[in-house]
């Protein structure tokens, strides 16, 4: 049985303040709790060194990603390419520890022959290559289009490797079905995103605004409000704000034709924490059923009504209730929306909310994971 582990992130993994990193840095604190020695490596790209994270793990290892031309002029994926290091494979081997490679960007050691007998575990987050995919289809600037196909076709050839982990970890049952299905030597198993959430803390009474959040520089989340402000929130006179991590330029300009819809850009976590518990309705919608969104799991443990389409939550295992109500069209989010905007949050709703998020219970899913990285 071994009590020490090294988990290799894409990122560095605080503040974890998006949905990758976010179940990065809460499984740190969860096996720390454990009583595990953690051993983080961490690839660098813009985020700084973070003192935090030493009082988690027992090492904090920094390696600066090789990003630029050269990069891609690899069959590599980019995302793989630019996180090699000879410094990083000397620190693996120098003991024999576990490995956890967190998403695919992490994997190129997966089949190095040096670490054959070493126990890995892959961390999925999405079907890379269909997430990609899915982002190009959004995407608006031209040759940042380009590149998220031709990225796409090479993670899908990438995804192979996958065939040299003992464990693949899936966040939803829809993809550990894909796994099971594709790569049947491995070991699949469902394990949801670890999280910030212990309790459900949802406010009784009412709220007075709809908030749609999110990270909305990434293409899937501001083409999410986009076509919410045109279809939706256009459509109806109730107070609506729009929150979250550097909105492009193109999307400044569009809320501001709309006098009741509010921006607030990069609110810190305190801020953005209160508009979710303060906030009436979530309206949450995606084009990409991949991986799980964990603002949807943030809502539903702080949040009173939300509404959203079925994409959210595919493979997830949550299903609809009084509070937490499913559209898949505008009209049927128009509806919805008018439909609780005056209602009372309750006792029962949070009763109902709490029986829904059994399956997200950290302290279970750590000793899930433990017992996989012993088995």
């Amino acid at each position: 049985m071994s009590n020490a582990i090294n988990i290799i992130s894409f990122d560095v993994p605080f503040p974890a303040n998006y949905g990758g990193v976010i179940d990065v840095y809460y499984k740190l604190v969860w096996l720390k709790k454990a009583g595990i020695k953690i051993h983080l490596h961490c690839f660098t790209y813009g985020r700084l060194n973070a003192p935090e994270l030493e009082a988690l793990c027992e090492k904090v290892y920094y390696y600066p990603r090789k990003t630029g031309f050269l990069a891609n002029l690899s069959l590599l994926p980019y995302t793989v390419k630019s996180r090699q290091s000879k410094e990083l494979e000397k620190n693996l081997l120098s003991n024999d520890f576990p490995i956890l490679f967190e998403v695919l960007h992490t994997c190129y050691l997966l089949n190095d022959k040096r670490f054959k007998n070493r126990k890995k575990i892959y961390r999925h987050s999405n079907i890379e290559h269909d997430y990609y995919s899915e982002l190009s289809k959004s995407e608006k600037n031209s040759l940042k289009k380009i590149y998220l196909k031709i990225e796409a076709k090479k993670l899908k050839r990438f995804e192979a490797i996958i065939n040299f982990a003992d464990v693949i970890l899936a966040v939803n049952k829809t993809d550990a079905d894909y796994f099971k299905l594709n790569y049947p030597k491995v070991s699949t198993h469902y394990l949801p995103s670890f999280h910030v959430n212990e309790m459900v803390t949802c406010k009784e009474g009412k709220g007075k605004f709809i908030l749609f959040h999110g990270n909305l520089s990434i293409s899937e989340n501001y083409e999410a409000a986009i076509w919410l402000i045109e279809n939706v929130f256009s459509k109806i006179d109730l107070p609506v704000t729009i929150a979250g991590l550097n909105p492009p330029p193109f999307l400044i300009e569009i809320i501001k034709k709309h006098k009741h819809i509010s921006l607030i850009i990069s609110p810190p976590e305190s801020e953005m924490n209160q508009l979710i518990h303060d906030a009436q309705i979530h309206v949450l919608y995606t084009a990409q059923p991949t991986g799980l969104k964990l603002k949807l799991l943030n809502v539903l443990f702080k949040g009173r009504y939300i509404i959203c389409n079925k994409n959210m939550i595919e493979g997830t295992g949550i299903t609809a209730n009084s509070s937490f109500i499913l559209a898949n069209s505008a009209n049927e989010f128009i509806q919805k929306i008018n439909s609780v905007f005056e209602n009372e949050f309750s006792k029962l709703n949070t009763h109902e909310r709490e029986k829904q998020l059994l399956n997200f219970n950290n302290s279970e899913n750590c000793k899930k994971l433990i017992e996989l990285i012993n088995s």
